[in-house]
């Protein structure tokens, strides 16, 4: 046998006894990601609250640890003082928020529920310049979507928000009972200060970043509700305060919120007033109010540092939206963020980190030092 055919032969050994390894590898990692997708399904509404206290305790730590370190001659505000009243005060906030929101959606959804029989008519009307059998189908087909069922579900899931604040403040509680005691913890956890220091820069990165991207979103949002509001009573709507707090609050969805908010608008508009001009000059203001607000001014007051490739986002919000439903699609973009930061950090990952940043140049958080390189890439 020549030495090229012994060498072809060694290669061909090696073939017969990596590719099972790769099938088995390939099959566990399949078999895992079934597992702990099946898990997300089903314990939804712990995990969607677990992660909305992470959300707000991350908000709100760094301003309680300032508040704790300052000091007025020899008095200063204990630390569990200072605990305390933060989750009292986010509790109180969370608690009026919720009863807010579930008073405006009710009043939308009676309301709406009032208007169902007309829904179809007004819509199929928006088709009469294509012709009377045009009209028809639009009329037949609107008239067997059951509105109304879909309005009592979206009810029934509106009415589990106070359970879910509840839950969220309960495990707030327990985040600030144990705050200074994470560093300690991560220290002896992962067994290495200098490991545990480039761990922790990466924790107080993400929190840095989706604290940004929720406080100019609150803003944007904020500002965006109160437009939208001022042209519904501009235009003698009645569900002027309703339509700006849902606004507000759809647009914390990312991309398909603001569309979905303004075709809302649009639609209670012309349900009401059954003006196609009107209608249109709602639809044309609201629209402009939308693209102007989330397109300009929100990228402009992100910075860099959020600059989340669309296409990732909607991929995210998909997969979150059927995993966790309308609450994971609130939490898919800071859920995106964290997720790039740390494969911006892992050498191994890094290619995802690119993907999911718009301009493939993500920043990691210990830029100008060598990259971090956690144990579990090695």
């Amino acid at each position: 046998m020549s030495d090229r055919e012994e060498i072809n032969s060694r290669i061909s050994r090696r073939k017969g006894v990596t590719d099972p390894v790769r099938i088995q590898t390939a099959a566990l990692v399949i078999i895992a990601f079934a597992v702990v997708l099946f898990l997300l399904v089903q314990a939804r509404f712990m995990l969607t609250s677990l992660v909305t206290a992470i959300v707000l305790f991350s908000l709100t730590s760094d301003a309680i640890s300032f508040i704790a370190r300052q000091r007025i001659g020899p008095l200063h505000v204990p630390n569990w003082l200072a605990s305390i009243v933060a989750v009292a005060a986010i509790a109180a906030a969370l608690l009026t928020l919720t009863s807010l929101i579930l008073s405006q959606v009710n009043t939308v959804l009676l309301t709406t529920l009032s208007y169902t029989e007309q829904t179809p008519e007004a819509v199929a009307a928006l088709f009469t310049w294509l012709g009377e059998d045009a009209e028809q189908a639009v009329f037949n087909s609107v008239s067997t979507v059951n509105l109304s069922g879909y309005l009592r579900t979206l009810a029934g899931q509106a009415g589990s928000m106070m359970q879910a604040s509840v839950l969220v403040i309960l495990f707030m509680g327990f985040l600030f009972a144990e705050r200074v005691w994470f560093s300690t913890k991560l220290v002896n956890f992962v067994g290495d200060e200098v490991q545990a220091d480039r761990i922790s820069r990466i924790v107080g990165s993400i929190i840095r970043r989706v604290n940004r991207y929720l406080l100019v979103k609150t803003l944007v949002s904020l500002v965006t509700g109160a437009m939208v509001w001022f042209v519904a009573k501009l235009f003698g709507l009645e569900l002027a305060v309703p339509l700006g707090i849902i606004t507000f609050i759809l647009n914390y969805i990312p991309n398909i919120g603001s569309i979905i908010a303004t075709g809302l608008v649009a639609l209670v508009t012309y349900v009401q007033l059954s003006d196609p001009g009107q209608t249109l000059a709602v639809f044309l203001i609201v629209g402009v109010v939308q693209f102007v607000n989330g397109n300009v001014i929100d990228p402009m007051l992100m910075g860099r540092a959020l600059r989340l490739s669309s296409f990732g986002i909607i991929i995210s919000l998909a997969f979150w939206g059927a995993v966790w439903g309308i609450p994971g699609m609130f939490l898919s973009v800071p859920i995106m963020v964290a997720l790039m930061i740390v494969c911006s950090e892992i050498p191994a990952v890094r290619p995802v980190a690119i993907l999911l940043s718009r301009e493939g140049l993500p920043e990691p958080e210990t830029r100008g030092e060598a990259r971090v390189e956690l144990k579990a890439a090695e």
